[in-house]
């Protein structure tokens, strides 16, 4: 018996992880922008970036970290012996 223990997650599922929550955070940092106040409109709340562009990044994001979630790691044929 080997004394390696086997966990669900491998470095490469913790490395696709980290990128798809890079990925979501750059999809809430495009967003942001100013906001309206009672006393002055900002037209940017409609803009193409915040309304299209920001949310299909965060989905894509998230998309990606349930990939990441779901991939099984790869099985050496050592490991397999053992």
């Amino acid at each position: 018996m080997g004394s390696k223990q086997k966990f669900a997650f491998d470095k490469t599922n913790f490395i696709l992880l980290a990128i798809g929550m890079a990925v979501v955070v750059i999809g809430f940092i495009l967003m942001g922008g100013p906001s309206s106040t009672p006393t002055h409109f900002e037209p940017d709340i409609f803009s193409v970036r915040r309304i299209k562009v920001a949310p299909l990044v965060c989905l894509v994001g998230f998309v990606f970290m349930i990939y990441a979630v779901l991939r099984k790691p790869k099985s050496n044929a050592q490991n397999d012996a053992e």
